[in-house]
């Protein structure tokens, strides 16, 4: 793998103290697929159900992202230093109507959650987003029964702004959401 300098529109690998996070590359499609289809990952996430295939077109579709292009998504690999596995996905969405503002959102495989792993994710996307893309904003969307989510926003400084109560329609019941936000000057308290 080519590491590359960080510009606004080129990237660098995230490395914490057990993570690399990096773009997905073309062999990722079957470690996604293996966690992103469990039902108590779907469970939660904006799909109805994930395949093989869907896993296959996300990985054909992020090997031609820009980071820092307006309403696109980056998804990064979550890898596990010690194990050199792929655990789990982290997008940052860069928004068109301002795009000073991201939306983030994670995945880890049930098999490495508890662990502190996201935490670390997180922090390491926030520095990105905060300190080298300079963003004034980063919000996430968190199911309302998805507890564990909401305290890991919580847990790395997100304050919830708004709890949309009933507001679609979706896997055949009405859910509600927690919206999440962060300010830039915030995370650097």
């Amino acid at each position: 793998m080519n590491e590359r300098e960080t510009t606004e529109n080129q990237w660098s690998d995230l490395l914490s103290e057990r993570l690399r996070l990096r773009p997905l590359q073309s062999g990722d499609a079957a470690p996604i697929f293996a966690y992103r289809s469990l039902p108590e990952v779907e469970r939660y996430q904006g799909w109805e159900s994930f395949t093989m295939e869907d896993a296959e077109k996300l990985v054909a579709n992020q090997l031609s992202v820009v980071p820092n292009t307006p309403d696109s998504w980056l998804q990064l690999a979550i890898v596990e230093y010690e194990s050199s596995k792929l655990i789990g996905d982290c997008g940052i969405h860069f928004l068109s109507e301002e795009t000073r503002q991201v939306e983030l959102g994670i995945t880890l495989s049930p098999d490495y959650q508890g662990r502190g792993l996201a935490t670390e994710a997180l922090y390491s996307v926030l520095w990105y987003v905060f300190g080298q893309l300079n963003k004034h904003r980063a919000t996430a969307i968190v199911d309302a029964n998805n507890h564990a989510s909401a305290r890991l926003m919580e847990r790395v400084g997100f304050r919830k702004e708004a709890h949309l109560i009933e507001h679609y329609w979706f896997k055949g019941e009405w859910c509600s959401e927690f919206v999440f936000a962060m300010l830039g000057r915030e995370w650097w308290k």
